[in-house]
């Protein structure tokens, strides 16, 4: 069930800073979106490419899917026909194969750079130097992807001071690379916080949020 007074204070929230939100809709059924959808909610973000295939045939097709879970080789050629935005591209490999099946849709494809700046060993990403020497050396091969910006997830933890840095982190790496020059690249998305992070997010730069829980309650 979507709790319809957070939605609104969340948006009203995000107004008065230009911050977009994706709503984290994996897990939920479809009635949940849709009632999302009914309340002015157009921008949405699942985790798994079977899961996301499965609801968008039995839902509106102004909705703007966003993939913001790590996603494996394997599948990109069955989201690239619709997809809006790809969020954890991690890795260069990865980059290769959206580029090869956009190139076989005609499409230029967009996609955020999703940059380790936890902690957390788990957490997928680009290192500093990764990022460096994507830009400096390999970027200009990948004729239909774009890059619009970078992602991060923090560590998980209490401690707001880590987290506050971690996000701050990303931002400088966003800031470096912002005038960077070249056809299918220019940053202009920051997409960092979640529903227990955002407001630090927003402080730090964040551009976009990736909110779930507090929209439609704890996943079952």
């Amino acid at each position: 069930m979507v709790n319809k007074e957070a939605y609104q204070s969340i948006i009203d929230e995000l107004k008065t800073t230009g911050t977009k939100l994706v709503a984290v809709s994996k897990t939920k059924p479809v009635e949940d979106i849709l009632e999302l959808y009914q309340l002015g909610q157009r921008e949405f973000g699942e985790n798994y490419v079977q899961e996301l295939l499965d609801k968008k045939g039995h839902l509106p097709d102004d909705i703007l899917w966003h993939f913001i879970g790590h996603l494996q080789s394997n599948k990109v050629k069955q989201l690239i026909p619709f997809i809006h935005l790809i969020h954890g591209v991690d890795s260069y490999k990865l980059l290769e194969e959206i580029n090869k099946q956009a190139l076989k849709y005609g499409r230029v494809m967009d996609c955020l750079l999703q940059v380790h700046i936890a902690e957390e060993e788990t957490k997928f990403g680009f290192d500093e130097l990764e990022l460096s020497y994507l830009f400096e050396e390999q970027l200009h091969e990948l004729k239909n992807i774009r890059i619009i910006g970078l992602m991060g997830m923090s560590t998980l933890t209490d401690d707001t001071y880590k987290v506050r840095y971690e996000f701050a982190k990303l931002k400088s790496l966003f800031n470096k690379y912002s005038h960077f020059k070249a056809i299918n690249f220019k940053l202009s998305v920051i997409s960092m916080g979640m529903s227990g992070d955002y407001r630090l997010a927003i402080e730090e730069g964040s551009t976009m949020v990736r909110i779930g829980s507090l929209l439609f309650g704890k996943r079952g």
